[in-house]
């Protein structure tokens, strides 16, 4: 096979998977469930077997992405339109602690061992399961935890305290270059951007790595 036909096929075959991934959605990244982890190894699969098969066209690479793309968007309409079908195409949550109890059906059900929990609840931050009240385990294999009372992290209500407006940082500048669609977004100009600059010392945009703009605290900068 020439070199040249290697290069063309992964570039459309590079092309046709993140069209693929763009029109699924994101959950096919960031949930991965049973069926999404096939689906990713077999669209891989496809593309890589097709690049070094001499007997597998371009074309061939592009059916096949392209039907594989289809019977999984078909899919996702289905569990989107008939709920019924969300737990046996996609699985459902299952409660692996209630009340402060492991539930030792669910673990087998679920093909876990002890050991394997507290490696999942060690993720979220939790060195003990007596500090649980409730443990899931999702459908693309973490887990979600809710503490016993006494476990809690205080809010500001609980302690009384004033409550603030939350606001998002906006970054105004990266690796020395201005984002002015975020400068524009809140409500600055170059000129404003130039001058705070002034302010702390930096007379070149070229000079900062990043800098950002929080409500009610400013501009913070760093330089390179």
């Amino acid at each position: 096979m020439h070199f040249g036909d290697i290069f063309i096929e992964l570039i459309l075959g590079f092309i046709a998977l993140f069209i693929i991934t763009k029109v699924l959605g994101k959950t096919q990244i960031t949930q991965i469930t049973t069926f999404d982890f096939i689906s990713a190894l077999v669209l891989g699969e496809l593309v890589g077997n097709a690049i070094f098969d001499h007997e597998v066209g371009i074309f061939h690479i592009i059916y096949a992405v392209f039907i594989w793309g289809i019977l999984i968007f078909v899919l996702e309409m289905i569990t989107q339109k008939f709920s019924k079908t969300r737990g046996f195409l996609e699985g459902s949550p299952t409660i692996i602690i209630r009340q402060g109890q492991i539930l030792r059906e669910s673990l087998k059900k679920s093909k876990l061992d002890v050991n394997q929990l507290q490696h999942l609840i060690r993720s979220k931050g939790v060195f003990s399961i007596r500090e649980l009240e409730y443990a899931i385990l999702e459908t693309d294999g973490t887990v979600s935890i809710l503490k016993k009372a006494a476990y809690e992290t205080p809010t500001k209500r609980d302690l009384q305290l004033n409550l603030e407006q939350v606001n998002i940082p906006i970054t105004l500048i990266s690796d020395g270059k201005v984002i002015n669609d975020n400068l524009t977004e809140a409500g600055f100009n170059t000129t404003w951007l130039e001058e705070q600059l002034r302010q702390q010392n930096i007379f070149r945009v070229e000079e900062v790595m990043y800098a950002e703009w929080l409500e009610g605290s400013g501009l913070h900068v760093q330089t390179i």
